[in-house]
């Protein structure tokens, strides 16, 4: 499941199980990213916040579906093969298309979004895979480009959030070897209107 050691649902303590029951999902099942925490529950909490109001808050103005499409495509860039299957699985539940849904995964893998995106929300796609891979190149001129193109000020932040936000998953991850062994692929804290759920169904 990971390098390190976790505590599963059945032995964690009071404590840590207070936690798992706010992000569990079916039968008990705790996502092993979640579950890699486990030895320092309050990152558990802090990890929990973020996502869940980086991705899953109703005050965000872009489409879920855009902010998981980027998740999909940073964890990608980011080689995290855990957040690209269990975000992609939630994107196509989104998108409820399994064409254009398999479209969008061929072109994450070919890096080529043209016949998928316009051109406003090609240049958020660009904007975090340059925030991904060359982060000190970055200038206020690529904020202004997005802006001209349609995006506002606090979408521009949704974007850089979400980008943020799965570029400290994936290195979670993958610097901790984490595996979907037993994970129920495509679930999320998916009630947006409460930021203090963060039951995953």
């Amino acid at each position: 499941m990971a390098w390190i050691e976790t505590i599963n649902y059945e032995n964690a303590d009071s404590r840590l199980k207070k936690l798992y029951e706010r992000v569990k999902g079916p039968n008990d099942n705790v996502d092993n990213i979640l579950m890699s925490h486990s030895l320092r529950p309050h990152t558990l909490t802090g990890h929990m916040a973020l996502y869940k109001n980086v991705l899953h808050n109703s005050n965000n103005t872009l489409p879920k579906w855009y902010l998981e499409a980027i998740g999909v495509y940073v964890s990608h860039l980011n080689n995290c093969s855990y957040c690209v299957n269990h975000h992609f699985s939630g994107l196509r539940k989104l998108l409820d298309d399994d064409s254009k849904s398999d479209d969008f995964l061929e072109a994450v893998k070919g890096d080529s979004f043209e016949a998928f995106f316009d051109s406003k929300h090609l240049a958020g796609i660009d904007y975090s895979k340059k925030l991904t891979l060359h982060p000190s190149t970055i200038q206020e001129a690529d904020i202004g480009t997005l802006r001209i193109l349609g995006f506002t000020d606090g979408e521009i932040l949704e974007i850089n959030q979400v980008t943020s936000y799965f570029n400290y998953a994936n290195r979670t991850v993958v610097g901790l070897g984490v595996n979907t062994d037993g994970d129920i692929l495509g679930l999320s804290p998916n009630e947006s209107t409460d930021p203090n759920n963060w039951e995953h169904k």
